[in-house]
């Protein structure tokens, strides 16, 4: 596949794998390995490994216990049945959608969008739900929301949809088009129909941008990465506050309708 694991910073690797539409248009996905403050690691999201990649990533872990596999997008679930079975020792989380999708895989009892789950993990990662929006939406094309999550060590947001990374490379780049982070075109679909949803929604960013002061790395599913050692732009706080700018004509016309 040509996928290979790509060290982000200190305790955080990510691999880009293969994703197609309708198996002809290449959108792309994710998965990253974490190493936990105590010597563990785990899985964000789930990825096929291919024999090169499964030796590369068994490198890195060392022998040392893989305490989680983190399925953090409700409608990412191609890879999910494979991830568990190359590692199966590895505790299996995932939202209330895998667990209704794949009903006989041993799923932990914390699902990933429980602050129970989170705080299993809270002296290594930070994860943040968006607000204002349906988390597993009934239209099943609408992929907007995701558990992000945050590696403070290596200042790294690990996303899957929410934030998306658009980066523009020749000729684009050469005609001066900047590259941009943005949230995913199905924002609007996402909105939750009540009054306050596109307050919340707003207010949810803001506080992601505050919070995640120190990110330097986005990592999104599809499309590219944001790495600190390409970006020539903003830090990745001011494009999170340029991606909710992005998005203002979304949320008023949504409070226009609904309050």
């Amino acid at each position: 596949m040509g996928d290979r694991w790509i060290e982000i910073g200190h305790g955080f690797w990510n691999l880009r794998g293969s994703f197609k539409i309708g198996g002809v248009v290449e959108i792309r996905t994710h998965i990253s390995l974490v190493r936990l403050a105590d010597g563990r690691f785990v899985f964000l999201d789930a990825y096929s490994l291919d024999d090169e990649c499964r030796r590369e990533a068994d490198g890195l872990i060392a022998g040392r216990e893989v305490a989680g596999i983190l399925n953090l997008h409700p409608f990412h679930t191609v890879h999910v049945a494979r991830m568990h079975a190359q590692y199966p020792q590895a505790r299996l989380y995932g939202t209330a959608r895998h667990l209704q999708k794949f009903p006989d895989l041993p799923w932990e009892a914390q699902r990933c969008e429980d602050a129970a789950m989170h705080a299993l993990f809270q002296d290594d990662l930070q994860f943040s739900i968006p607000a204002g929006v349906d988390f597993i939406s009934r239209n099943e094309n609408v992929h907007f929301s995701s558990v992000l999550a945050y590696h403070p060590a290596s200042r790294t947001i690990h996303s899957d949809d929410t934030l998306m990374y658009l980066r523009m490379g020749p000729p684009f780049g050469w005609l001066g088009f900047s590259d941009s982070v943005r949230f995913h075109m199905t924002l609007g679909q996402a909105l939750e129909r009540r009054a306050g949803a596109a307050a919340d929604f707003r207010n949810w960013a803001g506080e992601l941008q505050a919070n995640w002061q120190s990110a330097e790395n986005l990592c999104t599913a599809h499309l590219d990465n944001l790495l600190a050692t390409d970006n020539r732009g903003a830090g990745i706080p001011e494009r999170i506050g340029g991606a909710l700018q992005g998005v203002e004509k979304v949320l008023a016309r949504h409070e226009r309708k609904h309050g």
